[in-house]
């Protein structure tokens, strides 16, 4: 039979040879050997075993594939060992296998990717899922399912959608669970969440309920109440009997697993009584295929399949498209001329040229190509899309989000890559702009582990039976907002007290505390030591007047303010007497000037264009200027007497009354204010003036004013004075220790309801608020601070700021009052148009002058006196036309004459009247009513 049996092989040998050589590689082999690498006795390997054997009995039926080859499926069973399944793989690669299905497990596939780099056999795994297998260490490697990185995503932004910001992560200590949870932590801080414990399980089957008992009991004293399961089917049927048995199902828990619990119910619905009992409300990830008549087909054959009533899980899915993607892909490496053949190692012969095992591990000459060919596959499987993106994972990955009810399960909603979560399928939204918007996220509601459809907390204090300690700075001065209760170690009260105390009220869960004092009694405590202690976990929380600044916002979260503050500066001031000449502060020294001025000045223009037809604005110089003043400065009260004839006078007259109004009316108001409201000085204006100047400042002992002061203002640390109390304040502002002093605005705000000799100078020179400070990520931080919006919102906050803080009436003049002394300019306008009706009317005043001048010297009959005399007596004729009285009782006869006479229109009237008067008078008298006229 050997002999037979050698022959047989020498036979087909020699046809291979001669087919090969004189065919030009055109003859396909009749056997093609692919290797197949999982756990047969594992969940997954069961159904996936059986899926690759149909996968391979479909494709050696499929003529159009291979086109006559055949595959030849080498199984090995890995054992779920690393090293085990390190040496199976050994032996497939002996067997000169084209590619491997597999690994299933991840930490065999680390095992095996070192191998198949080496001989160039591409492996197509389709469950090992860790994130780690990427194409930089593993280039031979080729994930056929989807990868943990996205399942993770999946799992954080689910955590972020139901509002958690804290979770438990179990997993297996392996490379599968190691990696798997690492990528989680990855997307939890994507979305400002954190794993706050992770338990890890022995990574072996011998595992006991005692371990799993030991890790569970620290996790059931944890805060966190939402639990992640990533690890493989053994260690989860342990965890649900340890989880039940603790009272862990419910009570507020929350349980994610990972696909390993949706393969499992897949592959045995139902599961039995007690697993499906222990696993009530459990939202679980499972990788999504689009429905097809294909994968329809394939169900309800599988339904027919004797096969001990195993359920199709998606796995055996991804197992079965990974035979049908390597067998295309074989077809294209031969239909391109790839030749199926092998060579040595020379690098491993060189180990151990004797070892005949190491001698059988050859080379794939075509590994490369056919890898190419895998990885430019372009299909439709039972999966949907085969086809890899840039990073060498399945386009469009997606999970189904399941909720276990009773005996089965619901399903909840999507996760996917391109659209986040959703009610719709993905592939309803793959023609959509992708949206990835709060908003614009939904999921179905979920019956949770204690049966109701409310969202759980997600967290709880920790049951170890102690309170939280919360530190409370230990005040000496400003006792108001914080202080012990005489006689007692952990008693407080104050205003900040009373607030924390009433938002710990409003939460709807209760919160055992305890207080414990910071600082020695002698001095205000360091606020940034205190909230230093929380970050190193020596405090739970900081209950007091702390102000939140960037600094601490670094180490530990804040609240919403309670209290608004603010830097300020204090300086004393001194009272400004009104004094016996109060009445000339209203306006300053330059305005009294420019309005006395102007009196004269308007009094001048209203003489100049009244004087020669107003006899009240005639007679002696004497009289003239007496007129001239008395009229100017009686326009103060309204009291003048001498009436206005021009229309050009009446424009002054009027403009200058309005004028005169509204300075009288600023006069009264700022004399009013000075003599009725105390006028306060001080030479420090505000932080700006203590900036560039030298003045010593104090500051509160335990407060941030001080590297306020020196890191963001640099002021020197010399100029800086340190101070305790507000009786301290008040002794060193007053004996000149300090020349100001910058607080919070609340403390300075009581300092000044006791103290009326000092005021806040300038405005508040910093923006901030007083907050209970938590730990970083603390979820009791956000629950407090929606309790202390509802204060605000029902007036409780406002009623316990009135029970301690309440103040004195020389605290609500709190600012300095600046001098209300009236500068020319907030006038300059009303002068500038006083100024331009004086101009305009003096030049339209003198433009007349100068026209009659003109007219009568052309005129008039010149004396025999010539020379240095005509100038004079024009000097003299242009006086005497300036001051010469005109006969308005001619003027006026003549004018209603020519009202009643004449049928001409105005101006016709006066062309007459003006012809008429030239006839009748002497020249002087003719301009006289023609100027009338005019």
């Amino acid at each position: 039979m050997m002999k037979v049996y050698q022959f047989h092989v020498l036979f087909i040998w020699l046809l291979f040879v001669l087919s090969n050589g004189a065919g030009n590689n055109a003859a396909r082999p009749a056997v093609i050997n692919i290797g197949a690498l999982f756990d047969f006795n594992s969940t997954i390997g069961k159904v996936a075993k059986i899926a690759v054997q149909e996968a391979v009995d479909d494709i050696n039926s499929d003529s159009s594939i291979l086109n006559g080859s055949k595959l030849k499926l080498i199984m090995r069973d890995s054992v779920c060992s690393g090293f085990l399944g390190f040496i199976q793989a050994m032996q497939l690669m002996e067997a000169e296998v084209l590619a491997i299905i597999g690994p299933q497990s991840s930490v065999v596939a680390h095992m095996a990717k070192l191998i198949a780099s080496e001989l160039q056999i591409p492996l197509l795994s389709f469950a090992a899922t860790d994130p780690t297998l990427t194409p930089l260490n593993s280039p031979f490697f080729v994930r056929t399912t989807i990868c943990d990185y996205y399942q993770m995503a999946a799992i954080s932004e689910m955590v972020d959608y139901y509002g958690w910001r804290e979770v438990v992560a179990v997993f297996d200590d392996d490379d599968y669970g190691r990696n798997g949870v690492a990528a989680l932590d990855d997307a939890l801080a994507d979305k400002l969440g954190r794993i706050s414990y992770k338990a890890a399980i022995p990574p072996s089957t011998n595992v006991s309920r005692s371990d799993i008992m030991d890790i569970f009991v620290k996790i059931a004293m944890l805060e966190s109440r939402v639990i992640i399961l990533h690890v493989n089917p053994h260690s989860g049927r342990l965890i649900f009997n340890v989880a039940s048995y603790l009272g862990m199902i419910g009570n507020g828990y929350v349980w994610i697993s990972t696909d390993w619990l949706s393969s499992l119910i897949d592959s045995y619905s139902p599961l039995p009584s007690g697993i499906m009992s222990s696993i009530q409300g459990f939202l679980i990830l499972r990788p999504h295929t689009p429905d097809s008549s294909r994968k329809r087909a394939f169900i309800s054959r599988w339904k027919n399949m004797d096969i001990d009533s195993l359920g199709l899980n998606a796995f055996a899915l991804y197992a079965y498209d990974s035979v049908s993607m390597l067998a295309h892909a074989i077809d294209a490496f031969l239909n391109q001329g790839g030749n199926i053949s092998f060579s040595s190692d020379p690098r491993m012969n060189s180990l151990n040229r004797s070892d005949q095992y190491l001698q059988g591990m050859r080379i794939f000459d075509g590994g490369q190509a056919l890898l190419s060919n895998i990885l430019q596959s372009n299909l439709t499987g039972l999966t949907g899309p085969l086809k890899f993106n840039e990073d060498r994972s399945l386009v469009d990955p997606a999970y189904e989000i399941i909720n276990v009810i009773g005996t089965g399960y619901r399903q909840i909603g999507y996760w996917s890559s391109y659209s986040g979560l959703s009610t719709i399928s993905p592939e309803s939204l793959y023609s959509r702009p992708p949206n990835r918007s709060s908003a614009n996220q939904h999921l179905y509601p979920v019956f949770w582990p204690d049966g109701s459809t409310t969202v759980p907390r997600g967290w709880v204090f920790p049951n170890s039976g102690t309170q939280l300690k919360i530190g409370v700075p230990l005040r000496v001065s400003f006792k108001e907002f914080v202080s012990r209760v005489p006689g007692s170690r952990d008693s407080f009260k104050g205003f900040c007290i009373d607030v924390f105390q009433a938002a710990v009220n409003l939460l709807s869960y209760p919160v055992p505390y305890e207080f414990v004092a910071f600082g020695d009694g002698y001095k205000n405590p360091n606020y940034t030591d205190l909230v230093n202690m929380i970050a190193a976990g020596n405090f739970d929380a900081a209950v007091g007047d702390i102000a939140i600044v960037t600094s601490r916002t670094r180490m530990v979260d804040f609240t919403q303010p309670f209290a608004s503050s603010g830097l300020v500066v204090v300086a004393p001031f001194k009272k400004l007497s009104s004094g016996p000449w109060a009445f000339l502060q209203p306006f300053s020294p330059l305005m009294w000037g420019v309005i006395v001025l102007s009196f004269i000045t308007v009094g001048v223009v209203v003489w100049i264009l009244e004087h020669r037809i107003n006899d009240e604005f005639r007679g002696s110089p004497a009289r003239q200027c007496i007129t001239i003043l008395w009229f100017s400065f009686s326009t103060l009260t309204f009291s003048h007497k001498e009436n206005t004839l021009s229309c050009l006078g009446r424009m002054v007259v009027i403009i200058w009354l309005f004028v005169v109004l509204i300075l009288t009316s600023s006069y009264t108001a700022s004399l009013t204010s000075i003599l009725t409201v105390q006028q306060l000085s001080s030479p420090i204006k505000g932080i700006d003036s203590l900036i560039i100047g030298n003045e010593q400042i104090g500051y509160q002992a335990g407060s941030f004013a001080e590297m306020y002061l020196i890191e963001e203002l640099n002021i020197s640390k010399s100029r800086l004075v340190e101070l305790n109390s507000p009786g301290e304040y008040a002794e060193a502002l007053r004996v000149g220790r300090i020349d100001a002093l910058v607080d919070e605005l609340p403390y300075v705000e009581l300092f000044l309801s006791s103290q009326c000799d000092y005021r806040i100078v300038g405005p508040e020179f910093t923006r901030s608020g007083w907050g209970f400070a938590f730990p970083r990520d603390s979820p009791l931080a956000p629950d407090m601070s929606t309790a202390i919006l509802k204060l605000s919102e029902n007036g409780d906050l406002q009623r316990i700021h009135d029970k301690w803080l309440t103040t004195s009436s020389c605290s609500q003049d709190n600012t300095e009052i600046e001098s209300s002394q009236l500068h020319l300019g907030s006038f300059l306008g009303l002068f500038l148009l006083c100024g331009v009706a004086c101009i305009v009317a003096l030049c339209i005043y003198f433009t007349r002058i100068c026209h009659r001048f003109h007219r009568t010297s052309r005129t008039q009959v010149v004396s025999e006196l010539q020379g240095s005399n005509s100038n004079l007596q024009r000097l003299r004729t242009l006086i005497s036309l300036i001051d010469e009285k005109k006969d308005m009782s001619q003027t006026r006869k003549k004018r209603r004459e020519r009202e009643e006479d004449s049928p001409f229109d105005d101006d016709d009237r006066d062309e007459e009247c003006g012809r008429s008067a030239k006839r009748n008078q002497s020249h002087i008298s003719r301009d006289d009513d023609t100027d009338s006229n005019l």
